[in-house]
């Protein structure tokens, strides 16, 4: 199976709005070796688990090396290769590595920055229903109008990963 068992509990972090980036009371969400990922075929396993779950509009890339953050829509990241150290929140904010196999879940208004990454990294990326994704770098003159976004933006109805029997409800709760 390319896709680890569901989890019971997964580590997660809820990030408090620094004055430049909104961030969310939602947690971050990190799936540690989520996939078992045979070189040949790891992009496509991970979209195809995404696009089961209503996660949808992916891409193939990496991840910004400066902060950043979505107004309109929640994000997962699906590491395919190689591996990344990323800050989240801002410059105050945390630092994780992540490797292939790991999956990130980053709510609406949380900023995340590639700050350091092997030469082969590669990620998927994707949206839940397919949602349309905003790019804000907590300039002046950003906010109200992305807060307002970001309270618009719904709960999605299936983990990126395992559907209804995610641990996205146990974390995200409205």
């Amino acid at each position: 199976m390319m896709l680890a068992k569901a989890p019971v509990k997964i580590p997660h972090f809820a990030l408090a709005d620094n004055g430049i980036f909104p961030n969310s009371l939602l947690p971050i969400l990190i799936y540690k070796s989520a996939f078992q990922l045979p070189n040949n075929h790891a992009p496509g396993i991970i979209e195809e688990v995404f696009d089961e779950n209503d996660w949808k509009n992916s891409w193939r890339n990496g991840i910004y090396g400066y902060h950043h953050y979505h107004s309109t829509t929640h994000e997962v990241l699906g590491i395919y290769c190689g591996e990344c150290h990323v800050q989240l929140g801002g410059d105050s904010g945390i630092q994780l590595q992540l490797v292939t196999g790991d999956v990130l879940v980053i709510p609406a208004g949380v900023s995340h920055k590639n700050i350091g990454s092997s030469a082969d990294f590669k990620c998927i990326g994707a949206y839940p229903e397919g949602r349309d994704f905003d790019m804000n770098l907590g300039k002046a003159g950003e906010r109200p109008g992305t807060d307002r976004n970001i309270e618009k933006v719904p709960i999605p109805a299936l983990d990126p990963l395992y559907g209804v029997n995610g641990c996205l409800h146990l974390y995200w709760k409205s």
